[in-house]
C-alpha cells in the first residue's frame, strides 16, 4: 500500500482536479491525506479522505471582494508561504508520494529538498501557467524569494496537466517525459438533453472579482426578452438578492452544476478551467466573458474559441452584445464543435490515468 499526501489551496477550480485524483487513489486501497484550509474540510471529508488543516498559515478568503493589487499580494502570499511546505514535510513521510498543487511553490521546494517523491499537479492550461502566471506579478514575486517555478516544476518527479493537450496551447510542445497530459479530471459525462425552450446557465466564478455583480445583471438584463429559460448562480462571491432578475431568469448561490448541464443548450461563464471544462464534457457552446487579465481565463476563451465551440467577449459587453453572443451560439455550429470535444473524452478518465502515474512513481527517476 503506498502512502499519497495531497497539498492544495482554497482557489475555486484548483480542488475538483485534486479530489477526483486522490478519490481514485483511495479507492485502489492506498492511504490518502490531504492538507488544506480548514474551509475545506467539509469537501474532502464528505468524499472519505483524511483532512488535515494549515495550522500556522496566513486567513485566506478567495471569494472576499478585493482590489487587482489586493489580490497579487493575497494570492502572492499563498504561493509563497513558508508555512505550508514546513506542514506538508511534517506530514508526510520518507516513503510517502506528495501531490502539490502547481501554484504551492513553497511547498514544491521544501518537499523536493526533503528528498520526498513530489509530484506537480497542474490544474489548468500548462500554457498558463508556465507563460502569463510563471511571467506575471506572482511569478515575479516568487522569483524575488527564490522560488523559480518552472525550475521546480522540471525538478519533480511527476508533472500532471489535468487538461485536454489539444485545448492546452503548450500540448504541442515536447515537453520531459515526466510531463503528463492526462485529460480532464471530472465525473463521467453524457450529452446534453437541451430542454425546451432552451435553457441558460451563467456562472462567473464563486471568487469574487470587481465589478462581478454589475456583469451578473448586464446578463440578466440582455437575456430579459430572449425566448429561453435562465439559470444564474452567484456562488460566495455575489448575494442573489443583490440582482434584479427578469421573468425568465431563477438567481441561485448554488445548483450542482452538472444537473443543470444535463438540459441545457448554451454555458456563459468566466473562462474558469474546471467550468468550461464541464460545459464541454456536456457538448455544450460558450459564451466566455472573462472576469480578470491576470487570470487563465482569457486564454480559455481563446482556446474555446479557436476550436469552434464558443465566443469570447469582453467583462464590460452591453447587454445587447451578450444578447448578440448568446444568439450567435445558439444559431451557429458552435454545438457541433463542443459535442466532437465531448465525444471525444468520453471512454477516458484523467483520474485513473493521474493515479496510474502517480502509484508508479517510486521506481522512476526524477527528469531534470
Amino acid at each position: 500500500m503506498s502512502d499519497v499526501v495531497f497539498a492544495t489551496l482554497d482557489a475555486g477550480g484548483n480542488v475538483p482536479p485534486l479530489l477526483g485524483i486522490a478519490e481514485e487513489v483511495a479507492r485502489r486501497g492506498h492511504r490518502v491525506r490531504v492538507l488544506g484550509h480548514e474551509r475545506q474540510r467539509t469537501t474532502f471529508e464528505a468524499a472519505g479522505l483524511e483532512f488535515h488543516a494549515y495550522r500556522d498559515v496566513e486567513p485566506w478568503e478567495p471569494s472576499a471582494p478585493m482590489s487587482t493589487l489586493q489580490g497579487v499580494r493575497g494570492w502572492s502570499r499563498q504561493v509563497n508561504e513558508a508555512g505550508k511546505g514546513r506542514e506538508l514535510v511534517e506530514l508526510a513521510s520518507p516513503d510517502s508520494v506528495v501531490v502539490v498543487d502547481c501554484m504551492l511553490l513553497s511547498s514544491l521546494r521544501d518537499a523536493q529538498q526533503a528528498g520526498l517523491t513530489t509530484v506537480s499537479l497542474v490544474h489548468a492550461f500548462h500554457a498558463y501557467f508556465d507563460g502569463p502566471w510563471r511571467r506575471g506579478p506572482i511569478g515575479l514575486l516568487a522569483k524575488l524569494k527564490g522560488l523559480n517555478p518552472r525550475r521546480l516544476w522540471n525538478q519533480c518527479h511527476g508533472v500532471l496537466v489535468c487538461t485536454d493537450r489539444e485545448l492546452d496551447p503548450s500540448g504541442s510542445k515536447n515537453w520531459p517525459s515526466s510531463f503528463l497530459w492526462t485529460g480532464p479530471v471530472q465525473p463521467p459525462t453524457q450529452p446534453a438533453a437541451p430542454a425546451s425552450p432552451a435553457r441558460v446557465l451563467v456562472s462567473l466564478s464563486t471568487n469574487a472579482f470587481p465589478g462581478q455583480r454589475k456583469v451578473l445583471q448586464n446578463v440578466l438584463d440582455g437575456l430579459a426578452d430572449v425566448p429561453v429559460d435562465v439559470v444564474l448562480t452567484t456562488g460566495r462571491a455575489v448575494d442573489p438578492a443583490e440582482l434584479t432578475p427578469p421573468a425568465n431568469a431563477e438567481v441561485h448561490a448554488f445548483l450542482p452544476h452538472d444537473e443543470v448541464m444535463a438540459t441545457c443548450s448554451v454555458v456563459i461563464g468566466h473562462g474558469g478551467h474546471s467550468t468550461t471544462m464541464r460545459a464541454l464534457a456536456h457538448g455544450l457552446p460558450l459564451v466566455i466573458m472573462p472576469m480578470h487579465p491576470l487570470l487563465d481565463q482569457p486564454m480559455v476563451g481563446k482556446a474555446v474559441e479557436a476550436a469552434g465551440a464558443g465566443v469570447s467577449i469582453k467583462r464590460t459587453s452591453s447587454p445587447t452584445e451578450i444578447r448578440s453572443a448568446l444568439d450567435t451560439v445558439l444559431d451557429g455550429p458552435h454545438r457541433d464543435a463542443a459535442s466532437e470535444i465531448g465525444a471525444r473524452w468520453r471512454g477516458s478518465d484523467g483520474a485513473v490515468v493521474a493515479a496510474d502515474r502517480i502509484l508508479a512513481l517510486k521506481s522512476e527517476p526524477v527528469s531534470q
